[in-house]
């Protein structure tokens, strides 16, 4: 089938600010944000207790998060086509719904390498989500009000992060990193109910099938632009060292010469709030000014951050985190729209393959931080992200235009 294709309500403008529907779409797709993103980094500020539990090392502690980053990008294309045909708002109910499951299964499971391939398809579940939320806003509300809906959602999505993070360290620390884990989940499901209440039948988009060549046609036609190919190793290169950060931060922190309880480290994620003023801050810099020299600027500022928690004070390390998030946060915000200005292949595809890197970076830096944790302690870890981070931005001052 070419396109199964009639909007649901051919006649429907798009829903309007303040009415019901707007409301209630924008409310639904922020619970469906929240129960994604706290169930695909709960886990990282258990990954200490975690590691005790299993007997392992921190770099394969914290695979349970890369395998569910990875997960996730894989996913994320096959599930944006999916929606596309079969509707994008039962898709991603779906798709958060089996995530829920697959979160149970891995807190459930007794060894280590089946708790990875929980993990695993759990972030394959989630990848529903990213895929298509920006997509479906764009579709059911009309066009004046989409910037401001997609900041909501994207609201969401942080907040979803911290939220898993701060609940799961805790509850994690006093009856188990699993129980830690089912608090999450319990959240998760909790949001995913609401969503299935709040969000209206969608009543704009138009559902279609691709045929194998036509998605491939608009993937590789991205791919053979020099300037998309650095945008998107921006997202790999400078999320990957962003992950590397927050991974093994709990392990720094409650180390020497620091000492902290898990708990109290898992409130160094409260950080996350200040990627939360710096993207709309970095947005609105860009389209008054241009993109290179705030994604450039944001790419700084997350040096500069990282480079501080080699100060050995708790004060020092806080603040370092507070300034690598938010110039990680503000390059992210830049780099994300360019994807999709800079397309020469279908902004949608473009988008997923951004996301792609983004997650890719997670899961394989996510990994290797560890790595050099064990060889060269924390260090070693701030060297590769430092390195990691220096590398996009030579490459966007070289290959991106000014303008």
């Amino acid at each position: 089938m070419n396109d199964d294709a009639r909007p649901a309500d051919a006649g429907h403008p798009g829903h309007e600010p303040g009415t019901a529907g707007y409301r209630r779409l924008l409310a639904g797709l922020f619970c469906i944000g929240v129960a994604t993103f706290a169930q695909l980094y709960s886990p990282q500020g258990l990954l200490p207790l975690i590691a005790v539990d299993q007997g392992v090392a921190a770099d394969r502690a914290a695979l349970t998060i890369s395998t569910a980053t990875l997960g996730l990008a894989l996913g994320v294309i096959p599930w944006s086509y999916l929606g596309d045909a079969a509707g994008r708002r039962r898709t991603m109910l779906w798709s958060v719904s089996l995530a829920c499951v697959c979160a149970l299964v891995a807190a459930v499971v007794d060894a280590f390498p089946a708790v990875l391939v929980a993990r695993g398809l759990e972030g394959l579940m989630l990848g529903g989500v990213p895929a298509l939320a920006v997509a479906h806003l764009n579709a059911e509300v009309s066009p004046r009000a989409a910037a401001v809906a997609a900041g909501t959602y994207v609201s969401g999505t942080t907040l979803g992060g911290l939220s898993g993070r701060l609940l799961a360290a805790p509850i994690g620390e006093a009856l188990g990193w699993r129980v830690g884990v089912h608090a999450v989940t319990l959240l998760a499901g909790i949001c995913v109910l609401l969503a299935v209440w709040l969000l209206p039948r969608a009543r704009c988009e138009v559902r279609r099938a691709r045929g194998i060549g036509a998605a491939s046609a608009a993937l590789t036609a991205n791919l053979r632009s020099p300037r998309l190919w650095v945008i998107y190793l921006q997202a790999m290169l400078t999320m990957g060292g962003f992950v590397a950060m927050y991974n093994y931060l709990g392990f720094h922190l409650t180390g020497p010469p620091f000492g902290l309880p898990v708990w109290l480290t898992a409130f160094v994620f409260l950080a996350y709030l200040a990627g939360t003023w710096s993207s709309p801050w970095a947005g609105r810099l860009a389209s008054r000014h241009a993109r290179r020299p705030v994604l450039l600027a944001g790419n700084g500022l997350m040096i500069v951050g990282v480079l501080l928690t080699l100060v050995p004070h708790t004060a020092a390390v806080i603040v370092g985190v507070v300034v690598l998030t938010g110039g990680f946060f503000a390059a992210h915000a830049v780099a994300a729209g360019w994807a999709g200005a800079a397309a020469v292949g279908g902004a949608a595809q473009s988008a997923s393959l951004y996301t792609l890197g983004y997650y890719a970076g997670s899961s394989i830096f996510g990994y290797l931080g560890g790595t050099f944790l064990h060889l060269g302690g924390w260090p070693a870890t701030v060297g590769m992200v430092v390195g990691l981070a220096a590398t996009a931005t030579v490459l966007a001052a070289v290959v991106l235009p000014r303008d």
